[in-house]
């Protein structure tokens, strides 16, 4: 099981998560946030701080982001375990799904 960043995130990025996670297992492609699931170790410290609720455990994953799930592991099929995301930066690429969608406008707009 892992956690899973979802919609609200694509666009926004906040990075919150990132500077909670104890492991640095949080990484940033283009559009959208990236849990490594076999990285993650599900202490769930990302999760109250994201601020447009983008994080949910696995299991509590809404049905219409269910998507998000498959973006988030197969997000790591060539990237593998790197170890690290500040080690990384910013990866030039985003899942499919991701890819794919429209641009979100922020709260902001």
């Amino acid at each position: 099981m892992t956690y899973v960043i979802a919609l609200p995130c694509v666009d926004v990025k906040d990075r919150a998560c990132v500077d909670e996670c104890p492991v640095d297992c949080i990484y940033e492609g283009s559009r959208s946030l990236y849990i490594q699931p076999d990285e993650c170790v599900d202490c769930g410290a990302c999760e109250p701080v994201c601020p447009v609720e983008a994080i949910y455990y696995e299991d509590d994953l809404p049905d219409q982001w269910a998507e998000f799930y498959k973006a988030n592991v197969e997000f790591f099929d060539e990237l593998g375990a790197p170890g690290g995301a500040a080690k990384m930066g910013v990866i030039d690429k985003d899942h499919a799904i991701i890819e794919a969608l429209p641009p979100q406008s922020g709260a902001d707009d």
